[in-house]
């Protein structure tokens, strides 16, 4: 599996060890996915902001 699939989990502390390593040492060396890393690192601060209300209620009317 290519290691922008696996971004989310990553920025979400959601892969094994080892897939979590591997990861992080790719990000190092590739820019290209280091870019599309930074592009979702702040996910799961901006989840955080969010109260169960608003997903539960569904988008806001148009």
């Amino acid at each position: 599996m290519h290691v922008r699939q696996l971004l989310g989990a990553y920025v979400l502390g959601a892969l094994a060890r080892d897939e979590d390593r591997r990861v992080a040492g790719h990000l190092r060396v590739c820019p290209d996915c280091r870019a599309a890393y930074l592009e979702v690192a702040e996910t799961p601060s901006m989840l955080a902001l969010l109260f169960e209300e608003d997903l539960a209620d569904g988008p806001p009317d148009a």
